[in-house]
């Protein structure tokens, strides 16, 4: 497959925007959004897609991190 070209790429990331706006507004309900779901997967290459997701779910999570701070588990007990 040959890499996307400069048009290609845009349309992949305003796909992508248009998504995440769309999660974000309605609390990353993907049922609401699965028309941009769809148009993201058609309009960008799949291992784009992954990468993307990924990055968005890490995104949310360091958000969360810094927003709610860092709580350590429990974790086994050591012996005494």
């Amino acid at each position: 497959m040959a890499a996307p070209n400069a048009d290609e790429r845009k349309a992949c990331w305003d796909a992508r925007d248009s998504l995440w706006k769309c999660l974000d507004d309605n609390n990353d309900k993907s049922a609401s959004c699965q028309s941009f779901q769809s148009e993201f997967e058609s309009k960008c290459p799949a291992q784009w897609v992954r990468y993307f997701t990924k990055r968005r779910d890490f995104l949310k999570y360091k958000e969360k991190l810094e927003s709610e701070g860092f709580t350590p588990s429990e974790g086994p007990r050591q012996p005494s």
